[in-house]
Parts: structure tokens; sequence; C-alpha cells
């Protein structure tokens, strides 16, 4: 194959250019009383930290915080297929890895900076900046271009 990639600098351009993705979390046995364990998913707004760790600032509200916080695996579907006539020749990333709350205002400000309408409801208490530690990612680039990438490799040390 002539276009051959380097897929770990690949899935960071992709997963810091993103600006959303798509949270799957396992389901717990919540309001709507369907007993878990259960993949659920939902849209998040994402940033990444100086290394490439992705941020989400999420509410106690949603499903998708009450689930990770019972279980911190996630797992974070990124779509670079934007604008593609066909979008299953385009990437995408499914990162794995786990996610922690975070206390960190410079963390914050790098989210808000990246999001500045989430300043309207960053400082309500229900409101939590979680930082997801990738264990690996899995790129799909293309028919037949896959590749995982482990977490060492995927994120940028300084």
């Amino acid at each position: 194959m002539t276009d051959e990639i380097d897929p770990a600098p690949f899935c960071r351009r992709i997963i810091r250019a993103a600006d959303r993705a798509a949270l799957a979390t396992t389901a717990i046995k919540g309001k709507g009383g369907v007993g878990g364990p259960w993949p659920y998913a939902s849209l998040v707004l994402t940033t990444c930290d100086g290394q490439g760790n992705p941020l989400l600032l999420i509410s106690d509200l949603a499903d998708h915080t009450r689930n990770l916080r019972a279980d911190p695996r996630v797992s974070l579907l990124y779509d670079g297929t934007g604008g593609l006539d066909e979008p299953l020749t385009g990437p995408r990333i499914t990162l794995q890895g786990e996610a922690e709350q975070v206390e960190d205002g410079a963390l914050m400000d790098i989210y808000l900076d990246r999001h500045p309408s989430a300043k309207i409801y960053a400082e309500f208490t229900d409101f939590h900046l979680f930082r997801i530690r990738p264990l690996r990612a899995h790129l799909v680039a293309g028919f037949g271009r896959i590749h995982w990438v482990e977490a060492n490799d995927l994120l940028e040390t300084d």
C-alpha cells in the first residue's frame, strides 16, 4: 500500500482536532429501570491536556457520569470522516481508557478555551472535569488500514 501512515501521530492529530466524541460507558441500573450492564453511548465535548489525555466536563445528573463513577472504563469514538462522500473510507478512532475526576484550574482553562460556551455551566456544583487516561486506541484509517496504538505511543511526553 503506497499511502501508509504512522498510526500514533495520526491518532494524535485526529483526537486533538476533534471537539466532540461519542462516550461509551457501561450502564448501571438507573432511572430507566433497565438492569446493567449495557453499553451506553452519548455525545460529549472534548479537548486534550498537554500530553493528549482527553478532557470532559460532565454533569453528575447525566447517566454517563453515574455509569463511569461506578465503572471508570470508557471508550471515546472520534470521527474524522466529516465531509467525505464515503465515510467508511475515512479515519475513526476508538480510544479505550479510564476516567478520573480532576480538580485542576489549568486543565479547566484548557477546556474552557476550547469550549467557551461551557463557561455558563462550568461553575455549577454538579459539573466536574474528568481526564481520560488512555490505555490504547483502535485506529481505522479506511479499508484495510487498521492499527492498535498503545498509550505510551499515543501520549506525548515532554
